[in-house]
């Protein structure tokens, strides 16, 4: 094991879509520092989460298992389970200083803080959301109160939460803190900020700076509003409306400031290991969850669907002693296979349970950047709670190859299939179309294969003949 491993700095926002940075492609944003990330780095342009809810999906990365695999598919679970290891736990192991801020979220933090598991995290800097309903143990809220604010007064006030108390800038407040101590040895630290999460509700300041009659608005059609009548029975947190009636542009506006004020707070820490002398042995990772709706095929927030908004998510690798630059690449990623980056990075093993693959080879340059996966895979089970947020019970999985995109929504029997070669956004749904039936039937046994060799659980393991 080399003495000369990387440190890794692993920036992590919640619910922010793949069409969010500008130097990929968004005219509208605001980000210069995830720019330069880009521009000096590798970006995998087609990630996709294996959940577009939040506790699965951070259970599968977490762990590089998928959400079923993991048994942990909903959000609001009592608990975790104790195996697979969290990967933070693996490379704590090897011998990392490994540090967390923010949301963790492989447990619900509803009525309490999140109890923590054997996570491998020296440093631990807790804030599941910018609420301050928790009665301890929310290091946020007792940080703005060290600064004589107050949360829930802040949040109801028409300025909002200003930067200086604001949950994204705590974020960076802590990581400067755990990167300030000194230590012989490499670190992982991994931040989780609440943003781009609704409520869409950035400080006055960075909202001030997005006019919602500049913005280019959702991706959407009227015929979205017949599709999503015939998907009215799988869960989803709002409810179908058109643009206008979402105030979707608005909406957009606001979401982009809250980018907006995570790629200033980033820049800030990337200064900091640029003079601390660190920057070069860093090695830098942005990307997200899942992705939001934000007002595509008349939908706002997230649920049981998988449009590109909801499950595509930025992935940036940036090392340039290490790594290729700029490199955009096209290929099709998991999540899954972020965490076996990261194990390979740090030499902490790859186990034999792990269902990620390693994109090492791609940011080295020894393998070719256009081709990862032939496919890659979605899952949606009973996530959402019926009282609340939306749920009702729904099993749903994705499966996604170069062109096409096959929507299962089980025990319904209604789905969606797009060509996303000549449909990119996803307006016109083939399921039905007679067509289409073979590519249907042919996409059908490739994804019941794939769920069938992917995510069975054969118990423990085979140590006898009989």
């Amino acid at each position: 094991m080399s003495d000369k491993r990387p440190n890794i700095l692993w920036y992590c926002t919640d619910q922010q879509r793949f069409d969010t940075i500008g130097a990929l492609g968004n005219p509208h944003v605001r980000t210069p520092n995830l720019d330069a990330l880009v521009d000096g780095g590798v970006a995998f342009t087609h990630t996709y989460c294996q959940s577009p809810i939040c506790t699965p999906s951070r259970s599968s990365f977490m762990t590089g298992m998928y959400p079923s695999r993991v048994h942990n598919t909903r959000n609001g679970n009592e608990s975790f389970p104790s195996y697979p290891p969290v990967v933070s736990k693996l490379i704590a192991d090897s011998g990392y200083d490994c540090g967390l801020v923010g949301k963790f979220h492989l447990q619900s933090s509803g009525h309490r803080t999140e109890p923590r598991i054997d996570d491998g995290f020296s440093f631990w800097k807790f804030s599941h959301a910018p609420r301050d309903d928790w009665k301890e143990g929310h290091d946020y809220a007792d940080w703005v109160k060290s600064k004589g604010g107050d949360l829930d007064s802040l949040r109801e006030h028409e300025e909002r939460v200003p930067t200086e108390l604001h949950q994204t800038t705590w974020t960076t407040d802590m990581a400067l803190e755990f990167l300030s101590q000194k230590r012989n040895r490499p670190w992982m630290l991994n931040l989780n900020p609440y943003d781009p999460h609704p409520p869409f509700v950035p400080p006055k300041s960075y909202a001030d700076l997005f006019d919602p009659a500049s913005m280019p608005g959702p991706h959407f059609r009227p015929s979205d509003i017949n599709t999503q009548e015939k998907l009215a029975l799988c869960d989803f947190q709002d409810e179908v409306r058109t643009p206008e009636e979402h105030d979707a542009k608005r909406n957009q506006a606001l979401y982009y400031a809250m980018i907006a004020q995570i790629d200033d707070q980033f820049a800030r820490i990337l200064s900091f290991l640029e003079d601390a002398g660190e920057i070069e042995n860093t090695v830098i990772v942005f990307t997200s969850d899942h992705g939001e709706s934000l007002g595509d095929h008349g939908l706002m927030f997230k649920g049981c669907r998988f449009y590109e908004g909801l499950v595509r998510v930025p992935l940036i690798f940036s090392c340039p002693n290490r790594f290729l630059g700029p490199l955009q690449s096209p290929a099709l990623v998991e999540l899954l296979d972020l965490t076996a980056t990261l194990l390979d990075l740090t030499e902490a093993g790859q186990p034999d349970y792990l269902q990620g693959r390693s994109l090492l080879p791609i940011l080295t340059g020894e393998a070719n950047s256009t081709h990862h996966r032939d496919f890659v895979r979605s899952e949606y089970f009973d996530a959402l709670d019926p009282h609340f947020t939306g749920g009702g019970g729904t099993f749903a999985t994705m499966f996604r190859d170069e062109r096409y995109k096959l929507c299962v929504y089980h025990g319904k029997e209604i789905g969606e299939l797009y060509d996303l070669k000549n449909d990119p956004w996803e307006h016109n749904n083939l399921w039905d179309a007679p067509a289409e039936t073979q590519t249907k039937n042919e996409l059908l046994a490739r994804s019941f294969d794939a769920h069938v060799l992917l995510t069975t659980d054969m118990g423990s393991r085979r140590i006898a003949p009989m």
